[in-house]
């Protein structure tokens, strides 16, 4: 556990650098779930994620002699933009270790915050490679490195926003939802609420695609994943911190998972509906508050919504993860008989009057009796599908469902 105190200080250190940032009720969700629902909204901090606190708190902690040789540090972009604004707040020297597959909107942000100061270095398909590569880059330079969440500096850091939201509920929070990747805002928080409003119950969240928590849970000990899915970028780690793991499983009421098609819905809901750009690990929170809907009927619940770097240029693959959770898109291996007039027959008579093609690829072959397409199909409601289904199977016309075949579904589409 965090000590209070560290938290406090942590406190005083950043209070010219970062935000005290809104707690806002949100009506619609409210109504929904029937309970008074709130979201921290740290995707307003001044580098869009709640990182800059522990980053910034870990970097002026450091002692002259400790920055000689600058900072390092590995991320998937939001602690990155945290060190990078310190570095440069600080004028302090900073390699920054990112992967890969990073969008290009947070590597720019992480250029614009740290300025001069910093230089970028791509390494890795995933985060624990870019950190591989952080390591060796410090005991070559002999620089200090500033871990993203598995350091007490940092989680005393992340700790603040717990201290902001004990200050600014008028009640007792009764659940908390957080997204949880390697811990480090999860232990920060749970620390300052074990203290300081014991009753709540927190829930951490994390992707379907990367459970290191919960597997974690599961087996009592601190676990490796063998692989993650790497669409929830911000929360996609193979491995969560060794301390952050030890204070989340003692002081986390409750772990649990959201699909990543869960999370796309939610993304395009609070875009529509609330006018909020949130990233995928920012939506972690409120994604899951389905999953707990009669529990937290009549409760005083928040989310935190731990950052808003979402890059506009995957929208159209959100949309589409969230058209395939909600049953509304569907994939199939259509088999054409070669004649004149069979795709009329299968638009006509196959498709409903709501049934809409937004996807075709064919290719006609003069030696076969039929010939395959691949065809994709949005429904206006997920009950369409079953009597899509059955006409298709009466007029001859269904192949194979793709959806269900995973592997063949990501090679064609």
């Amino acid at each position: 556990m965090i000590p209070i105190e560290s938290v406090l200080k942590a406190q005083k250190n950043i209070k010219n650098i970062v935000q005290v940032t809104p707690l806002d009720v949100m009506e619609n969700y409210s109504k929904k779930y029937e309970a008074s629902i709130s979201f921290k909204r740290e995707d307003l901090q001044v580098v869009r994620s709640y990182k800059i606190r522990g980053a910034y708190n870990r970097i002026v902690n450091l002692s002259k002699e400790d920055l000689v040789n600058g900072v390092v540090c590995a991320s998937a972009g939001n602690h990155a933009q945290g060190v990078a604004l310190a570095c440069q707040k600080l004028k302090v020297k900073g390699v920054i270790f990112m992967p890969t597959t990073t969008p290009n909107q947070k590597i720019g942000q992480v250029r614009m915050f740290g300025q001069s100061f910093v230089e970028i270095v791509l390494e890795g398909d995933t985060y624990d490679a870019s950190y591989a590569a952080a390591s060796v880059y410090c005991k070559e330079h002999s620089a200090t490195f500033v871990h993203p969440f598995d350091d007490e500096d940092v989680m005393a850091g992340q700790g603040t926003v717990g201290l902001e939201l004990v200050d600014q509920s008028q009640e007792t929070i009764d659940y908390l939802f957080l997204p949880v990747g390697g811990g480090g805002l999860a232990a920060g928080v749970s620390s300052v609420f074990k203290i300081l409003s014991p009753t709540t119950k927190i829930i951490g969240i994390e992707p379907e695609g990367a459970p290191s928590f919960n597997v974690s849970l599961e087996k009592g000990e601190n676990t490796t994943l063998d692989h993650v899915e790497k669409f929830i970028d911000g929360a996609a780690v193979k491995r969560m911190g060794e301390t952050t793991f030890e204070i989340c499983k003692e002081l986390v009421y409750k772990a649990n998972v959201v699909s990543e098609g869960a999370v796309c819905s939610t993304i395009l809901k609070v875009y529509n509906e609330n006018a909020l750009v949130v990233e995928p690990a920012g939506a972690l929170s409120i994604a899951a508050l389905d999953l707990y809907k009669e529990e937290i009927k009549g409760k005083n619940v928040v989310c935190i919504v731990s950052g808003g770097n979402n890059d506009i240029t995957r929208m159209e693959e959100m949309k589409e993860r969230s058209l395939l959770f909600e049953g509304l898109k569907h994939y199939f291996i259509i088999r054409f008989p070669q004649r004149a007039g069979a795709l009329k027959e299968f638009v006509v008579e196959v498709l409903g009057p709501n049934d809409d093609i937004a996807y075709f690829e064919y290719t006609k072959k003069n030696n076969r009796d039929k010939g395959p397409a691949v065809v994709g199909i949005e429904l206006k409601s997920k009950d369409d599908f079953e009597p899509l289904l059955i006409r298709m199977k009466e007029k001859g016309f269904l192949g194979e469902y793709l959806n269900e075949s995973p592997e063949l579904f990501q090679f064609l589409v």
